[in-house]
Protein backbone atom coordinates (compact mmCIF):
# COMPACT_ATOMS: atom_id res chain seq x y z
CA UNK A 1 0.00 0.00 0.00
CA UNK A 2 2.61 2.66 0.62
CA UNK A 3 4.85 1.71 -2.12
CA UNK A 4 1.56 2.25 -4.32
CA UNK A 5 0.94 5.67 -2.67
CA UNK A 6 4.69 6.76 -3.27
CA UNK A 7 4.34 5.55 -6.95
CA UNK A 8 1.27 7.70 -7.33
CA UNK A 9 2.49 10.70 -5.55
CA UNK A 10 5.57 10.74 -7.40
CA UNK A 11 3.84 10.08 -11.01
CA UNK A 12 1.37 12.97 -10.38
CA UNK A 13 3.81 15.19 -9.50
CA UNK A 14 5.81 14.02 -12.33
CA UNK A 15 3.01 14.41 -14.44
CA UNK A 16 2.19 18.28 -12.83
CA UNK A 17 5.70 19.38 -13.63
CA UNK A 18 5.69 18.19 -16.96
CA UNK A 19 2.05 20.24 -18.49
CA UNK A 20 3.54 23.39 -17.73
CA UNK A 21 6.04 23.21 -20.40
CA UNK A 22 4.26 21.38 -22.57
CA UNK A 23 1.14 23.83 -22.68
CA UNK A 24 4.21 26.56 -22.42
CA UNK A 25 5.48 25.35 -26.16
CA UNK A 26 1.66 24.25 -27.60
CA UNK A 27 0.67 27.49 -27.27
CA UNK A 28 3.72 29.78 -27.29
CA UNK A 29 3.49 32.52 -30.01
CA UNK A 30 6.50 34.00 -29.91
CA UNK A 31 9.18 33.82 -32.40
CA UNK A 32 12.29 32.03 -30.32
CA UNK A 33 15.58 31.08 -32.15
CA UNK A 34 14.65 28.12 -34.17
CA UNK A 35 15.71 24.63 -33.24
CA UNK A 36 14.61 20.91 -33.66
CA UNK A 37 10.79 20.00 -32.39
CA UNK A 38 10.81 17.75 -29.97
CA UNK A 39 8.68 15.87 -27.94
CA UNK A 40 7.82 18.23 -24.29
CA UNK A 41 8.52 15.06 -22.22
CA UNK A 42 10.29 12.62 -23.96
CA UNK A 43 12.68 15.38 -25.59
CA UNK A 44 13.20 17.43 -21.98
CA UNK A 45 14.20 13.95 -20.19
CA UNK A 46 16.50 12.96 -23.27
CA UNK A 47 18.45 16.21 -23.19
CA UNK A 48 18.75 16.44 -19.33
CA UNK A 49 20.43 13.41 -19.56
CA UNK A 50 23.22 14.56 -20.86
CA UNK A 51 25.93 16.82 -20.49
CA UNK A 52 27.28 20.14 -22.15
CA UNK A 53 30.02 18.13 -23.33
CA UNK A 54 28.08 15.27 -24.79
CA UNK A 55 25.57 18.37 -26.16
CA UNK A 56 28.25 20.18 -27.71
CA UNK A 57 28.82 18.09 -30.69
CA UNK A 58 25.05 18.47 -31.68
CA UNK A 59 24.32 21.66 -31.03
CA UNK A 60 27.09 22.28 -33.65
CA UNK A 61 25.43 19.81 -36.26
CA UNK A 62 21.93 22.09 -35.88
CA UNK A 63 23.67 25.44 -35.81
CA UNK A 64 24.88 24.75 -39.08
CA UNK A 65 21.28 23.80 -39.98
CA UNK A 66 19.94 26.62 -38.14
CA UNK A 67 22.34 29.66 -37.86
CA UNK A 68 24.20 30.73 -34.86
CA UNK A 69 21.33 30.90 -32.36
CA UNK A 70 18.71 27.68 -31.90
CA UNK A 71 16.84 26.61 -28.80
CA UNK A 72 16.46 23.33 -27.16
CA UNK A 73 13.33 22.68 -25.35
CA UNK A 74 15.04 21.42 -21.75
CA UNK A 75 13.21 21.27 -18.48
CA UNK A 76 10.62 23.80 -18.26
CA UNK A 77 12.49 26.49 -19.57
CA UNK A 78 13.79 26.68 -23.05
CA UNK A 79 18.02 26.76 -23.37
CA UNK A 80 19.03 28.56 -26.08
CA UNK A 81 23.00 29.07 -27.33
CA UNK A 82 24.75 31.16 -28.92
CA UNK A 83 27.64 30.74 -30.53
CA UNK A 84 28.00 34.05 -32.76
CA UNK A 85 30.65 36.78 -31.66
CA UNK A 86 28.20 39.57 -32.69
CA UNK A 87 25.31 38.49 -30.65
CA UNK A 88 27.24 37.78 -28.03
CA UNK A 89 28.31 41.26 -27.76
CA UNK A 90 24.72 42.52 -28.39
CA UNK A 91 23.72 40.11 -25.51
CA UNK A 92 26.39 40.67 -23.10
CA UNK A 93 27.74 44.18 -23.73
CA UNK A 94 24.88 46.00 -25.38
CA UNK A 95 21.95 44.75 -23.16
CA UNK A 96 24.01 43.59 -20.15
CA UNK A 97 21.66 44.60 -17.59
CA UNK A 98 19.06 42.18 -18.91
CA UNK A 99 21.27 39.28 -19.93
CA UNK A 100 22.49 39.50 -16.20
CA UNK A 101 20.30 37.21 -14.11
CA UNK A 102 21.07 33.04 -13.07
CA UNK A 103 18.62 30.24 -13.24
CA UNK A 104 17.62 29.40 -9.78
CA UNK A 105 19.60 26.88 -7.92
CA UNK A 106 17.19 25.21 -5.94
CA UNK A 107 19.28 21.99 -4.88
CA UNK A 108 21.46 23.71 -2.37
CA UNK A 109 20.14 27.20 -1.89
CA UNK A 110 23.66 28.20 -1.20
CA UNK A 111 24.96 32.05 -1.37
CA UNK A 112 27.79 32.32 -4.06
CA UNK A 113 28.67 35.15 -6.29
CA UNK A 114 28.55 33.28 -9.50
CA UNK A 115 24.95 31.52 -9.09
CA UNK A 116 23.60 34.37 -6.88
CA UNK A 117 20.30 36.56 -9.30
CA UNK A 118 21.39 40.12 -10.52
CA UNK A 119 20.72 42.36 -8.29
CA UNK A 120 21.82 43.95 -4.99
CA UNK A 121 23.15 41.01 -2.77
CA UNK A 122 25.11 39.95 -6.20
CA UNK A 123 26.73 43.48 -6.41
CA UNK A 124 27.87 43.50 -2.69
CA UNK A 125 29.33 40.07 -2.53
CA UNK A 126 31.34 40.88 -6.29
CA UNK A 127 32.03 44.31 -4.99
CA UNK A 128 33.73 42.74 -1.89
CA UNK A 129 36.15 40.51 -3.74
CA UNK A 130 37.01 42.73 -6.52
CA UNK A 131 37.92 45.92 -4.38
CA UNK A 132 38.91 44.32 -1.44
CA UNK A 133 40.59 40.80 -1.91
CA UNK A 134 41.36 40.99 -5.86
CA UNK A 135 42.65 45.30 -5.89
CA UNK A 136 46.10 45.49 -7.25
CA UNK A 137 47.50 46.25 -2.99
CA UNK A 138 45.97 43.45 -1.98
CA UNK A 139 47.30 41.57 -5.06
CA UNK A 140 50.93 42.60 -4.68
CA UNK A 141 50.84 41.91 -0.65
CA UNK A 142 50.36 38.50 -2.21
CA UNK A 143 53.86 37.88 -3.58
CA UNK A 144 55.11 36.01 -1.29
CA UNK A 145 51.98 33.62 -1.16
CA UNK A 146 53.18 33.15 -4.63
CA UNK A 147 56.74 32.60 -4.32
CA UNK A 148 56.20 30.67 -1.50
CA UNK A 149 53.78 28.50 -4.01
CA UNK A 150 56.83 28.40 -6.25
CA UNK A 151 58.98 26.37 -4.40
CA UNK A 152 56.42 24.35 -3.26
CA UNK A 153 55.87 23.03 -7.16
CA UNK A 154 59.74 23.62 -8.12
CA UNK A 155 60.38 21.23 -5.27
CA UNK A 156 57.83 18.31 -6.05
CA UNK A 157 59.02 19.06 -9.92
CA UNK A 158 62.68 18.29 -8.81
CA UNK A 159 62.25 15.59 -6.95
CA UNK A 160 60.80 13.94 -9.99
CA UNK A 161 63.22 15.43 -12.76
CA UNK A 162 64.70 11.38 -13.56
CA UNK A 163 61.70 10.75 -14.90
CA UNK A 164 58.57 11.83 -17.23
CA UNK A 165 56.63 13.19 -14.89
CA UNK A 166 52.52 14.08 -14.78
CA UNK A 167 52.95 17.49 -14.26
CA UNK A 168 48.85 18.10 -13.55
CA UNK A 169 48.93 16.51 -10.08
CA UNK A 170 51.49 19.10 -9.34
CA UNK A 171 49.89 22.03 -11.13
CA UNK A 172 46.59 21.31 -9.07
CA UNK A 173 47.74 20.80 -5.61
CA UNK A 174 50.23 23.83 -5.98
CA UNK A 175 47.42 25.85 -7.01
CA UNK A 176 44.96 24.85 -4.15
CA UNK A 177 47.83 25.53 -1.88
CA UNK A 178 48.15 29.44 -3.53
CA UNK A 179 43.99 29.60 -3.14
CA UNK A 180 44.25 28.42 0.39
CA UNK A 181 46.33 30.73 1.55
CA UNK A 182 44.40 33.70 0.15
CA UNK A 183 41.63 32.22 1.07
CA UNK A 184 42.15 31.51 4.83
CA UNK A 185 45.24 33.76 5.29
CA UNK A 186 47.92 30.88 6.95
CA UNK A 187 49.94 28.85 5.08
CA UNK A 188 48.17 25.08 6.08
CA UNK A 189 50.55 21.97 6.08
CA UNK A 190 50.12 19.44 3.52
CA UNK A 191 48.04 17.36 5.53
CA UNK A 192 45.47 20.13 6.18
CA UNK A 193 45.45 21.31 2.57
CA UNK A 194 44.71 17.52 0.97
CA UNK A 195 41.81 17.35 3.35
CA UNK A 196 40.23 19.94 1.89
CA UNK A 197 41.05 18.89 -1.34
CA UNK A 198 38.95 16.01 -0.74
CA UNK A 199 36.22 17.39 0.69
CA UNK A 200 36.37 20.20 -2.33
CA UNK A 201 36.31 17.52 -5.05
CA UNK A 202 34.05 15.47 -3.80
CA UNK A 203 31.20 18.09 -3.35
CA UNK A 204 32.14 19.02 -6.65
CA UNK A 205 31.86 15.81 -8.62
CA UNK A 206 28.09 15.77 -6.58
CA UNK A 207 27.52 19.04 -8.41
CA UNK A 208 28.04 18.02 -11.75
CA UNK A 209 24.54 16.33 -11.25
CA UNK A 210 22.77 19.94 -10.31
CA UNK A 211 21.46 20.41 -13.69
CA UNK A 212 19.02 17.70 -12.95
CA UNK A 213 18.25 18.62 -9.17
CA UNK A 214 17.85 22.05 -9.65
CA UNK A 215 14.99 21.72 -12.70
CA UNK A 216 12.66 19.56 -10.72
CA UNK A 217 13.50 19.35 -7.43
CA UNK A 218 10.22 18.42 -5.60
CA UNK A 219 10.27 15.25 -8.16
CA UNK A 220 13.84 14.63 -7.85
CA UNK A 221 13.82 13.81 -4.01
CA UNK A 222 11.81 11.06 -4.63
CA UNK A 223 13.42 9.18 -7.45
CA UNK A 224 17.16 10.24 -7.13
CA UNK A 225 17.35 10.42 -3.08
CA UNK A 226 20.23 8.75 -2.90
CA UNK A 227 22.03 11.48 -4.91
CA UNK A 228 20.53 13.90 -2.19
CA UNK A 229 21.77 11.99 0.34
CA UNK A 230 25.49 12.02 -1.07
CA UNK A 231 24.98 16.02 -1.77
CA UNK A 232 24.00 16.72 1.75
CA UNK A 233 26.87 14.31 3.42
CA UNK A 234 29.32 15.96 1.33
CA UNK A 235 28.40 19.75 2.57
CA UNK A 236 28.59 18.40 5.67
CA UNK A 237 31.83 16.70 5.69
CA UNK A 238 32.98 20.36 3.58
CA UNK A 239 31.52 22.00 7.10
CA UNK A 240 33.96 19.90 9.25
CA UNK A 241 36.71 20.45 7.77
CA UNK A 242 36.66 24.03 6.85
CA UNK A 243 34.37 25.79 9.60
CA UNK A 244 37.47 25.12 12.27
CA UNK A 245 39.43 27.39 9.70
CA UNK A 246 37.21 30.30 9.72
CA UNK A 247 36.42 30.67 13.46
CA UNK A 248 40.56 30.19 13.97
CA UNK A 249 40.74 33.61 11.87
CA UNK A 250 37.92 35.22 13.15
CA UNK A 251 39.53 34.73 16.53
CA UNK A 252 42.84 35.88 14.80
CA UNK A 253 41.50 38.60 13.10
CA UNK A 254 39.93 40.31 16.97
CA UNK A 255 43.46 39.69 18.37
CA UNK A 256 45.84 41.02 15.77
CA UNK A 257 43.25 43.57 14.19
CA UNK A 258 44.55 44.50 10.71
CA UNK A 259 48.24 43.46 11.13
CA UNK A 260 48.36 40.79 8.70
CA UNK A 261 47.57 40.24 5.10
CA UNK A 262 43.86 40.14 4.58
CA UNK A 263 41.96 36.87 3.40
CA UNK A 264 39.28 36.29 1.73
CA UNK A 265 37.60 34.99 5.01
CA UNK A 266 38.25 38.06 7.12
CA UNK A 267 36.24 40.31 3.98
CA UNK A 268 33.46 37.91 4.61
CA UNK A 269 33.23 37.77 8.44
CA UNK A 270 32.76 41.78 8.13
CA UNK A 271 30.36 41.65 5.61
CA UNK A 272 26.76 42.57 5.74
CA UNK A 273 23.84 41.63 2.75
CA UNK A 274 21.89 44.68 1.58
CA UNK A 275 18.37 43.96 1.72
CA UNK A 276 18.07 41.88 5.06
CA UNK A 277 20.56 44.13 6.94
CA UNK A 278 22.70 41.20 8.54
CA UNK A 279 26.15 39.68 8.69
CA UNK A 280 26.27 36.39 6.59
CA UNK A 281 25.93 33.00 8.31
CA UNK A 282 28.37 30.46 8.87
CA UNK A 283 27.21 28.41 6.38
CA UNK A 284 26.78 31.33 3.81
CA UNK A 285 30.78 32.08 4.49
CA UNK A 286 31.60 28.23 3.86
CA UNK A 287 30.02 28.48 0.51
CA UNK A 288 31.49 31.84 -0.82
CA UNK A 289 35.29 30.14 0.59
CA UNK A 290 33.82 26.99 -1.13
CA UNK A 291 33.43 29.04 -4.53
CA UNK A 292 36.36 30.85 -4.39
CA UNK A 293 38.90 27.73 -3.48
CA UNK A 294 37.02 25.75 -6.68
CA UNK A 295 36.68 28.85 -9.04
CA UNK A 296 40.69 29.79 -9.25
CA UNK A 297 42.21 25.95 -8.84
CA UNK A 298 40.96 23.71 -11.65
CA UNK A 299 40.85 26.42 -14.33
CA UNK A 300 44.01 28.11 -13.70
CA UNK A 301 45.78 24.18 -13.44
CA UNK A 302 44.00 23.35 -16.52
CA UNK A 303 45.14 26.16 -18.57
CA UNK A 304 48.74 25.73 -17.21
CA UNK A 305 48.70 22.37 -18.21
CA UNK A 306 47.69 23.33 -21.56
CA UNK A 307 50.36 25.96 -21.52
CA UNK A 308 53.14 23.93 -20.84
CA UNK A 309 52.22 20.96 -23.45
CA UNK A 310 52.10 23.00 -25.92
CA UNK A 311 55.44 24.81 -25.17
CA UNK A 312 56.96 21.16 -24.66
CA UNK A 313 55.52 20.12 -28.19
CA UNK A 314 56.69 23.47 -29.91
CA UNK A 315 60.02 23.77 -28.43
CA UNK A 316 60.68 26.84 -30.21
CA UNK A 317 58.07 28.48 -28.24
CA UNK A 318 59.86 27.91 -24.83
CA UNK A 319 63.51 28.84 -26.72
CA UNK A 320 61.87 32.07 -27.61
CA UNK A 321 60.02 32.80 -24.14
CA UNK A 322 63.37 31.87 -22.23
CA UNK A 323 65.55 34.94 -24.52
CA UNK A 324 62.75 37.27 -23.68
CA UNK A 325 63.10 36.32 -19.58
CA UNK A 326 66.64 36.52 -19.97
CA UNK A 327 65.91 39.72 -21.80
CA UNK A 328 64.31 41.11 -18.39
CA UNK A 329 66.23 39.29 -15.59
CA UNK A 330 69.58 38.92 -14.55
CA UNK A 331 71.29 35.60 -14.81
CA UNK A 332 71.18 34.66 -10.97
CA UNK A 333 67.72 35.61 -10.56
CA UNK A 334 66.51 32.91 -8.97
CA UNK A 335 62.55 34.26 -9.48
CA UNK A 336 60.52 36.29 -12.72
CA UNK A 337 58.73 38.58 -10.03
CA UNK A 338 55.69 40.28 -10.86
CA UNK A 339 57.28 43.41 -11.88
CA UNK A 340 59.20 41.80 -14.91
CA UNK A 341 55.85 39.71 -16.39
CA UNK A 342 55.02 44.17 -17.38
CA UNK A 343 57.94 43.80 -19.65
CA UNK A 344 57.11 40.36 -21.84
CA UNK A 345 54.52 40.40 -24.60
CA UNK A 346 55.29 37.32 -26.14
CA UNK A 347 54.59 35.78 -22.69
CA UNK A 348 51.52 37.47 -22.85
CA UNK A 349 50.96 36.32 -26.20
CA UNK A 350 51.52 32.46 -25.27
CA UNK A 351 48.94 32.90 -21.97
CA UNK A 352 45.85 34.63 -24.38
CA UNK A 353 46.73 31.87 -27.07
CA UNK A 354 46.43 29.28 -25.05
CA UNK A 355 42.90 31.02 -23.48
CA UNK A 356 41.50 31.26 -26.95
CA UNK A 357 42.76 27.57 -28.12
CA UNK A 358 42.33 25.66 -25.21
CA UNK A 359 39.52 27.11 -22.99
CA UNK A 360 39.15 25.04 -19.62
CA UNK A 361 35.35 25.60 -19.82
CA UNK A 362 33.55 25.42 -23.46
CA UNK A 363 30.58 27.03 -22.00
CA UNK A 364 30.25 30.25 -19.71
CA UNK A 365 28.05 29.47 -16.84
CA UNK A 366 24.54 29.76 -17.74
CA UNK A 367 22.69 33.71 -17.86
CA UNK A 368 18.73 34.21 -17.57
CA UNK A 369 16.98 36.76 -19.06
CA UNK A 370 14.91 39.31 -16.74
CA UNK A 371 12.39 40.10 -19.23
CA UNK A 372 11.46 39.37 -23.41
CA UNK A 373 14.61 40.52 -25.47
CA UNK A 374 14.58 40.38 -29.07
CA UNK A 375 17.99 39.16 -30.42
CA UNK A 376 18.69 39.05 -34.05
CA UNK A 377 14.68 39.13 -34.81
CA UNK A 378 14.76 36.31 -32.37
CA UNK A 379 13.00 36.42 -29.13
CA UNK A 380 14.57 35.56 -25.73
CA UNK A 381 11.74 34.73 -23.61
CA UNK A 382 11.81 36.28 -19.83
CA UNK A 383 13.43 33.06 -17.44
CA UNK A 384 15.11 31.85 -20.65
CA UNK A 385 18.42 30.20 -19.91
CA UNK A 386 21.01 31.62 -22.57
CA UNK A 387 24.54 29.60 -23.40
CA UNK A 388 27.55 31.71 -24.88
CA UNK A 389 29.73 28.29 -26.54
CA UNK A 390 33.52 29.87 -25.88
CA UNK A 391 35.15 27.34 -27.03
CA UNK A 392 33.10 28.16 -30.41
CA UNK A 393 33.97 32.03 -30.67
CA UNK A 394 38.01 30.90 -29.95
CA UNK A 395 38.14 28.66 -33.01
CA UNK A 396 35.93 30.47 -35.45
CA UNK A 397 37.99 30.53 -38.94
CA UNK A 398 36.17 34.20 -39.84
CA UNK A 399 37.81 35.67 -36.80
CA UNK A 400 40.86 33.82 -36.35
CA UNK A 401 43.38 32.83 -38.83
CA UNK A 402 44.26 28.99 -38.74
CA UNK A 403 42.11 28.69 -35.62
CA UNK A 404 43.34 25.13 -34.69
CA UNK A 405 46.42 26.10 -34.88
CA UNK A 406 48.69 27.34 -31.65
CA UNK A 407 50.50 30.66 -32.98
CA UNK A 408 51.35 32.79 -30.00
CA UNK A 409 52.26 35.38 -32.22
CA UNK A 410 49.01 36.54 -33.50
CA UNK A 411 48.58 38.39 -30.48
CA UNK A 412 51.32 40.58 -31.14
CA UNK A 413 50.45 42.59 -33.14
CA UNK A 414 46.97 43.22 -31.60
CA UNK A 415 47.25 47.06 -32.26
CA UNK A 416 48.52 49.88 -29.94
CA UNK A 417 45.77 48.89 -27.20
CA UNK A 418 46.09 45.28 -27.35
CA UNK A 419 43.83 42.76 -26.87
CA UNK A 420 40.43 43.19 -25.55
CA UNK A 421 40.11 40.58 -23.47
CA UNK A 422 36.81 41.92 -21.39
CA UNK A 423 34.87 41.83 -24.72
CA UNK A 424 34.07 45.62 -24.11
CA UNK A 425 35.04 46.81 -27.52
CA UNK A 426 34.06 43.68 -29.06
CA UNK A 427 34.70 40.24 -28.45
CA UNK A 428 36.39 37.88 -30.28
CA UNK A 429 37.22 35.04 -27.21
CA UNK A 430 35.22 35.06 -23.83
CA UNK A 431 37.30 33.03 -21.70
CA UNK A 432 36.66 34.45 -18.48
CA UNK A 433 32.83 35.42 -20.00
CA UNK A 434 32.32 39.15 -20.46
CA UNK A 435 29.60 42.00 -19.72
CA UNK A 436 28.46 42.32 -15.71
CA UNK A 437 28.55 38.46 -14.82
CA UNK A 438 32.54 38.29 -16.21
CA UNK A 439 34.93 36.31 -13.74
CA UNK A 440 35.73 38.80 -11.38
CA UNK A 441 39.06 37.35 -11.14
CA UNK A 442 40.33 37.11 -14.51
CA UNK A 443 43.32 39.75 -14.13
CA UNK A 444 43.96 37.68 -11.01
CA UNK A 445 44.03 34.41 -13.45
CA UNK A 446 45.80 35.62 -15.72
CA UNK A 447 48.76 37.28 -13.50
CA UNK A 448 49.06 33.65 -12.02
CA UNK A 449 49.22 31.63 -15.22
CA UNK A 450 51.84 34.38 -16.93
CA UNK A 451 53.75 33.92 -13.34
CA UNK A 452 54.36 30.57 -13.08
CA UNK A 453 55.22 30.14 -17.44
CA UNK A 454 58.08 32.60 -16.58
CA UNK A 455 59.22 30.87 -14.11
CA UNK A 456 58.99 26.89 -15.20
CA UNK A 457 60.58 27.84 -18.12
CA UNK A 458 63.25 30.16 -16.64
CA UNK A 459 63.77 27.19 -13.80
CA UNK A 460 63.41 24.15 -15.42
CA UNK A 461 64.08 23.16 -19.62
CA UNK A 462 61.11 20.99 -20.21
CA UNK A 463 61.25 18.22 -22.98
CA UNK A 464 59.03 15.41 -24.35
CA UNK A 465 59.14 12.34 -23.38
CA UNK A 466 61.40 9.84 -25.72
CA UNK A 467 58.67 7.81 -27.90
CA UNK A 468 55.63 9.71 -26.32
CA UNK A 469 54.15 12.22 -28.77
CA UNK A 470 51.89 15.51 -26.97
CA UNK A 471 48.24 14.14 -27.79
CA UNK A 472 46.22 17.57 -27.58
CA UNK A 473 43.37 15.56 -27.50
CA UNK A 474 40.45 16.67 -25.22
CA UNK A 475 38.38 15.42 -22.41
CA UNK A 476 35.45 16.33 -19.82
CA UNK A 477 36.40 16.60 -16.51
CA UNK A 478 35.70 19.60 -13.92
CA UNK A 479 36.96 21.46 -16.71
CA UNK A 480 38.37 20.61 -20.48
CA UNK A 481 41.22 18.92 -19.97
CA UNK A 482 44.11 16.96 -21.79
CA UNK A 483 42.42 13.56 -22.58
CA UNK A 484 45.93 11.98 -22.27
CA UNK A 485 47.63 14.78 -19.60
CA UNK A 486 51.16 15.53 -19.94
CA UNK A 487 53.94 13.70 -19.04
CA UNK A 488 57.57 15.67 -20.14
CA UNK A 489 61.15 15.33 -18.72
CA UNK A 490 62.08 18.52 -16.60
CA UNK A 491 65.73 19.42 -15.55
CA UNK A 492 66.88 22.32 -13.77
CA UNK A 493 68.85 24.92 -16.18
CA UNK A 494 72.23 25.23 -14.90
CA UNK A 495 73.63 27.83 -17.12
CA UNK A 496 71.00 30.83 -17.40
Amino acid sequence: METYFIFTLALTIFISLLLKPILSLLLNTKKLPPGPVTLPIIGSFLWLWKSFWQLEPLIRKLQSQYGPIITLHIGSCPAIFISNHSLAHQALIQNGAVFADRPPTMATNQLTISAAGYGPTWRRLRRNLTVKILHPSCVKAYGGARKWVLNILASRLKDRESEGIRVVDHFRYSMFCLLVLMCFGDKLDETQIKQIEQVQRRLLLSFSRLHLLNLWPSFTKIVLKKWWAELFQFRKDQENVLLPLIRARKEAKLSNGDDFVLAYVDTLLDLQLPDEKRNLTEYEVISLCSEFLNSGTDTTSTALQWIMANIVKYPTIQERLFEEIQGVVEETTEEVKDEDLQKMPYLKAVVLECLRRHPPSHFVLPHSVTHDVVLDSHVVPKNGIVNFMVADMGWDAQVWKDPMDFKPERFLNAGDQGFDLTGTREIKMMPFGVGRRICPAASLAVLHLEYFVANLVWTFEWRAVEGDEIDLSEKQEFTMVMKNPLKANISPRVNK
